[in-house]
């Protein structure tokens, strides 16, 4: 297994971001634009793509994850690299207490975290996989990601061995070549569900799998204190913290912390009245994957790379 970054490998289409008058050409008909590209989502995908296999243990999987700050893992045949599931933030995140795979470590093995963790990765990944051919266009991607809500789409060849991987983010750098005319307001999702910094992690893990959401924005009377992702959750057992909380090894303990603890120092927000195309930027600079929205230092929304994704397809 070799630990290239899924996300840090220069593609071909970045250098779209540094081309002369790619940014004021105006409004472009977004079909015209694509068929440019039909038939080579090869050219904005990762192909030196990390993997796992069936056996990897969870823990090393989620170890990898938050090494390179993956939030997708797929998993192969060692032998062939003939794909068979991928795994997921969220994969982890109902595992570990949001969702019918924390029955792995509640029925399986009575509660201890500790030999859960070493089971296989077989027993968590998703085995049912949205993927895309090598011959699709980035059409073709945009299509899954809005309508399916996908935001990594593993890529085959007509073998079913995994050639690349792409992602909202590899498809945001190539829509966002193109000015706007809306606002963050006009996209953004409002009103935002929300959660308190003394909430236990194992709370906000079934709230994340309930309403199939991978990010929280924590507030005290209405004013924000922080966001808690998926990828935090996941940070906290890959970079070892959980195992601090830890004298029997029983879950309760990894995950009856309070979320304040998953918290950074580091919080990016926006306001309403921002440009979509100036938002989309700075989200890829900045390599996250949401802006809480600020008003009067209130939250009122959440704009999210899905949201500029969707927003930038039907322009």
């Amino acid at each position: 297994m070799q630990p290239n970054s899924n996300n840090s490998e220069k593609k071909p289409a970045d250098r779209l971001l540094k081309m002369p008058g790619k940014f004021n050409r105006g409004p472009v008909d977004f079909k015209t634009r694509i068929a440019d590209y039909e038939g080579e989502i090869m050219a904005i995908a990762t192909r030196s793509v990390v993997t796992a296999q069936r056996t990897t243990p969870i823990i090393q999987a989620v170890e990898i994850m938050t090494k390179e700050g993956f939030r997708r893992l797929p998993v192969v045949d060692a032998g062939t690299h003939r794909l068979r599931g991928i795994v997921t933030v969220s994969d982890i995140v109902d595992f570990m207490g949001g969702g019918d795979k924390f029955n792995l470590v509640q029925v399986k093995h009575g509660g201890n975290f500790l030999a859960a963790i070493n089971e296989d990765l077989r027993e968590i990944m998703t085995s049912q996989l949205v993927t895309m051919p090598v011959t699709g266009s980035i059409a073709d991607a945009v299509d899954i990601i809005v309508n399916r809500n996908v935001g990594g789409i593993p890529i085959t060849d007509a073998e079913g061995n995994l050639r690349g991987i792409v992602t909202e983010r590899d498809v945001m750098k190539v829509l966002t070549t193109e000015n706007s005319k809306r606002t963050v307001e006009d996209i953004m999702k409002s009103p935002v569900r929300v959660t308190g910094p003394d909430t236990p992690i194992s709370k906000v893990c079934r709230e994340m799998v309930k309403c199939r959401f991978r990010r929280l924005p924590v507030v005290v009377d209405d004013v924000l204190c922080g966001i808690v992702t998926a990828t935090d959750i996941m940070s906290y057992l890959g970079k070892g913290k959980a195992f601090e909380q830890l004298t029997t090894g029983d879950s309760a303990e990894v995950m009856g912390a309070p979320v304040r603890s998953l918290l950074s120092g580091e919080l990016h927000t926006t306001t309403p009245n921002r440009n979509i195309h100036d938002i989309a930027v700075e989200m890829i600079r900045r390599r996250v994957g949401a802006f809480p929205v600020i008003e009067d230092s209130h939250l009122v929304g959440l704009v999210t790379e899905y949201d500029l994704v969707k927003a930038f397809a039907e322009e």
